[in-house]
């Protein structure tokens, strides 16, 4: 009875373990995606700023390319760097709060292993 309570005790940490796991490497390639957006708006604005306000900047549409006033595309250039770093804010915190859920979920992995050291030698033996 202990057994099978600890077995199963065991496989819910196990499927929590890699939920949280899949959940962190999703949030960490968002923000690496978020990171070359703002890296590319930056860019993009340090490269218009010089540049005089008379002078002709097109916009690129899918394969299309519109004449926009040079204003028009700071100021989506900015937003977007700006959006780009509210969200890469956001996944930080939350990559903070899986990476608590993880060492949490850790420590509960190993007091059970404390707790039952013959779960240790089943998991042993059915990895190999």
């Amino acid at each position: 009875m202990a057994d099978e309570a600890t077995r199963t005790a065991f496989l819910e940490i196990q499927a929590s373990m890699i939920d949280l796991t899949g959940k962190l490497k999703q949030v960490q390639i968002q923000m690496r995606n978020k990171e070359g957006d703002r890296k590319r708006a930056y860019l993009t604005l340090e490269e218009l700023r010089p540049l005089p306000e008379d002078t002709n900047t097109y916009k690129s549409i899918g394969r299309t390319f519109l004449l926009e006033p040079k204003s028009v595309l700071e100021a989506e250039q900015e937003q977007k760097f700006k959006d780009s770093e509210a969200t890469i804010a956001s996944l930080e915190t939350s990559k903070e709060n899986l990476e608590k859920k993880i060492a949490e979920v850790e420590n509960n992995l190993r007091e059970l292993l404390q707790q039952e050291p013959g779960i240790a030698r089943q998991i042993m033996s059915m990895s190999m």
